[in-house]
């Protein structure tokens, strides 16, 4: 059978140059229907980037042409830089000039033009990221045009006449992209809404959901076959009769409905994804992670299963969230809440003393939970020894002490062969009942989190490694090694604080780095350091393991209700216990469509992390905009040459701190210390430095907070 593995494996093995199609085709000795589809799908690795057709009509491999696919990290500068697809490969550096009119997040192919620098230059769009754009409506003299709200897209969108509809000067719209930027034409636009200036917060929030592009509710085809889902089954009624034939059920379920089980989660979740049961015999911890069962009711390719592809993820924000799934499926058929049986999918697993794993078993199941656990009543349970709480669930008390104890190993085990031990604090937005900030906090991360954290680890882990054995396709989570470049810079920041650093740096080092400084006073700035100079996890097809987690093969398995690779995966083993074997030609097309769903699955990813974070900055911003004059207390968490970033010790909230408004005397920055001097005083500021400052500015437009220095 020709697939596109097949002709790429021509190239590698046949052939030392490209070709025309002739003589692919009669090398490859194929008949004319395999010629034809032959034809098919080198059009389709065209678009794809994988096969190049140069000037001279002549096919080839991207990777042997000097050629490299990935997406495109714009930069307000101008510049930008493409993250590659291939694991382990370092970013490719893009001039502003090279950049071809490239947007965040577009799927671009590049010509390498110096390997050593790593400086390449786009020569392709393969997939464009972005259908609308949010922007200020501009008529000059010389036309008009939309000026995008994001700085990183550095050029204005003409709108024609015909185009603008009611807009008036300086509106802010939304303009759906007629065309993009070539050497011939500027890019053009449609105007297709004029956008109310925010008055508020919630407005504001509004706002940036336009500004991303997020979905704000369910085509009608998606909500009527959720409706139909919920209705089968209420029909079918969710609960199973109480017969039992040696723990299993209908459907080749195991039922663990006698078995403890909880979910412990956050006081506003509605999406319980995942239950935990835990026992003991012998010496050995048996802990069963209960995933909720989507792909039970969402197969592939269904209108429910197409939409949620495209979603990618969840969206969560103060106000709101916005899900991946209708809530008929996320709320209520697939979320695991306690009293009612919910379809799940069982990873079984044997700890020994030492948290080595034994064996793991995996099965769709059915289960029963018995208690909806919050993180702050576990923490009142194991941490507190709350007296009214433990006695309230008195009944799971065995049961959260074997969890803490499990817990306490795992994590062990996990630092012990080097994976890095990040506990960064969140921001918290407390919403009034208008829908305003009334408060910024650091959100609170207690043990209860960690219990949940390592066993959704636990069974992520497992699950990899189980497909990965049997050599089955898979979407990985990946994270790679931090770029080496970059270990400079680190380093010359972090020998200020830790003195286990050695001239002889790697990689490899940062566990033993952040173990050194626990507990003290600049663990939280050494965090944020180390995390910066790290790469991006992402989704991939090849196992390049987990640097962060020090884990040879992870996946993301534990939240198909929010996750869609989860859900993919979730699919893939059903697929393995089902099937037994999986044949070659099922394995192909899993090879086929498998590494558009983890670009794409990526590229969602960042897009909503990205919507959160604008979010949590316009909620700053609103939060601190009546108190323009007043003097606050914080510590210096970012030091550049434009000058320093500083959080609040009484808010949870960042502002900056310009260089220009440093009038006391002339700073300069010092790369390797990443300071700022002053001339003539001396004076310096670096990163963990406490320092106090007067709010000078809000900048609601643009959601910044502007210091000055007491």
């Amino acid at each position: 059978m020709l697939t596109k593995e097949t002709i790429l494996a021509f190239f590698r093995e046949k052939t030392s140059r490209p070709l025309p199609f002739k003589d692919i085709a009669s090398l490859m000795g194929l008949s004319k229907p395999e010629t034809r589809a032959l034809k098919r799908l080198l059009r389709d690795m065209l678009r794809q980037g994988e096969i190049v057709l140069n000037r001279k009509g002549l096919y080839g491999p991207a990777e042997e042409m000097n050629l490299a696919t990935g997406y495109f990290a714009a930069h307000r500068d101008g510049y930008g830089f493409v993250i590659s697809e291939k694991p382990g490969e370092r970013d490719f550096f893009i001039p502003p000039k090279g950049t071809l009119g490239a947007m965040k997040g577009d799927r671009v192919m590049v010509r390498i033009e110096n390997w050593k620098k790593r400086e390449a230059r786009i020569m392709r769009i393969l997939e464009r990221a972005h259908a609308k754009v949010l922007g200020t409506f501009d008529i000059t003299k010389a036309g008009a045009f939309v000026k995008p709200k994001d700085k990183s897209i550095l050029f204005d969108f003409y709108v024609a006449p015909q185009d603008r509809g009611m807009a008036k000067n300086r509106d802010m719209v939304i303009a759906e992209i007629i065309s993009f930027p070539t050497d011939k034409r500027p890019p053009a636009a449609k105007i297709v809404r004029i956008v109310k200036k925010p008055a508020d917060p919630a407005e504001e929030a509004e706002l940036i959901i336009d500004e991303f592009s997020l979905p704000r509710r369910f085509p009608k085809a998606v909500s009527d076959e959720a409706k139909l889902l919920a209705a089968s089954a209420e029909i079918k009624s969710p609960h199973i009769p109480a017969k039992r034939e040696q723990g299993r059920i209908s459907e080749k379920r195991i039922d663990l409905r006698d078995i403890p089980t909880v979910t412990i989660d956050g006081e506003r979740a509605k999406d319980f994804d995942d239950a935990v049961s835990i026992a003991q015999a012998d010496n050995v911890y048996i802990l069963w992670v209960h995933i909720a069962d989507v792909s039970h009711y969402v197969p592939w390719n269904s209108t429910i299963d197409l939409e949620a592809r495209k979603r990618g993820t969840s969206v969560y924000l103060p106000d709101r969230v916005i899900p991946m799934l209708p809530k008929e499926l996320s709320e209520d058929l697939c979320s695991l809440k306690p009293k009612v049986d919910r379809k799940t999918f069982t990873v079984e697993m044997d700890f020994d003393r030492s948290g080595r794993r034994l064996n793991a078993r995996f099965y769709p199941s059915i289960i029963n939970s018995n208690e909806r656990m919050t993180y702050t009543s576990v923490r009142k349970i194991l941490i507190d020894e709350d007296v009214v709480e433990r006695e309230n669930y008195g009944y799971m008390l065995k049961d959260f002490e074997l969890m803490e104890r499990l817990c306490h190993i795992l994590r062990a085990k996990r630092f012990e062969r080097g994976s890095l031990d990040f506990d960064l604090p969140e921001p918290e937005v407390i919403l009034d009942l208008q829908g305003s900030p009334e408060a910024i906090i650091k959100a609170e991360r207690t043990f209860a989190h960690m219990i949940i954290e390592e066993f959704m680890i636990a069974a992520n882990e497992a699950v990899a490694e189980h497909i990965e054995h049997l050599g089955i396709p898979c979407i990985y989570r990946i994270h790679e090694e931090p770029d080496p470049m970059k270990l400079d810079d680190v380093l010359s920041v972090v020998k200020q604080f830790s003195k286990t650093v050695g001239k002889k740096f790697t990689a490899r080092d940062f566990s033993e780095i952040l173990k050194s400084i626990k507990n003290s006073a600049h663990e939280e700035i050494i965090n944020y350091i180390v995390l910066r100079s790290l790469k991006q996890a992402r989704y991939s097809v090849t196992n390049a393991g987990h640097f962060g987690l020090a884990s040879l093969s992870y996946t993301h398995f534990t939240s198909p209700i929010r996750r869609y690779p989860d859900l993919v995966v979730h699919r893939i083993l059903r697929e393995i216990l089902t099937k037994k074997v999986i044949s070659d030609q099922r394995k192909k097309e899993l090879e086929t469509m498998l590494p558009d769903i983890a670009f794409s699955s990526s590229r969602t990813e960042r897009a909503a992390d990205a919507a959160e974070f604008q979010v949590i900055k316009a909620m700053r911003a609103w939060f601190m905009k009546d108190r323009v004059g007043e003097s606050f207390a914080g510590k210096i968490v970012g030091v550049s040459s434009y000058g320093i970033r500083i959080r609040l010790n009484e808010f949870y909230v960042e502002g900056f701190l310009h260089i220009s408004s440093m009038t006391d005397d002339f700073y300069q920055y010092n790369e390797k210390t990443m300071r700022l001097y002053g001339r003539h005083t001396n004076r310096s500021f670096k990163i963990g430095q406490e320092l106090s400052v007067r709010l000078d500015r809000v900048d609601l437009d643009e959601r910044e907070i502007i210091f000055g220095l007491v």
